[in-house]
Order: C-alpha cells, then structure tokens, then sequence
C-alpha cells in the first residue's frame, strides 16, 4: 500500500527564493530516493507549508529516512528549526 510522508515546516523570513530555487537544483536527487512516486511543496509567502512525498511503501519511506533527513539538511540554514516528518497509510490519491 501506497505511504505518505508530509512534513510541516517554517523558513526562515526572507529565505523562499532561496529555498525555492535549491529545490530546484535537487529535483532529480529528490525524486530519486527510492519508491518515491510524487512530490509536492505548499507554502505560503510566509514561509510555512507542507511537504508532502508519496511512496511506494511505508517501509522503502522508512528505509529512506537518512536519506530524507540528509535532503532536509540541505536546508538547514533556510529553517526556522529542522522539520520531523510523519507517515500515514495513503487511503486516497485523487487528481
């Protein structure tokens, strides 16, 4: 069964663009942790939002979390604090 991992996070003010275009440039790294089948970033102007990955499987998103903390280290310096991420079984995925 399909997981989803979504992170609430805060940038620091004045970091979106910054933060925006670093995103970016880690596209493919992003979608290249394994089982990963969708990526999405919300936030607002004031730096709040949302990550939310879907993955193949709660345990290839568990086995990916060094992985994940690692991308979520990258920015860092872009952060009010480190954002935990949380997991929930998929039960719908509409478009």
């Amino acid at each position: 069964m399909a997981y989803a991992r979504i992170t609430k996070f805060k940038m620091k003010a004045r970091s979106i663009d910054t933060a925006i275009e670093r995103m970016e440039g880690m596209k493919q790294k992003i979608l290249g942790l394994p089982g990963v089948l969708q990526f999405i970033n919300a936030a607002n102007d004031d730096g709040s939002g949302y990550v939310i990955s879907i993955v193949e499987s709660k345990e290839i998103a568990d086995s990916n979390t060094e992985a994940l903390m690692a991308v979520w280290g990258a920015f860092a310096d872009l952060l009010e604090e480190m954002p935990t991420p949380e997991g929930y079984e998929l039960r719908a995925n509409w478009s």
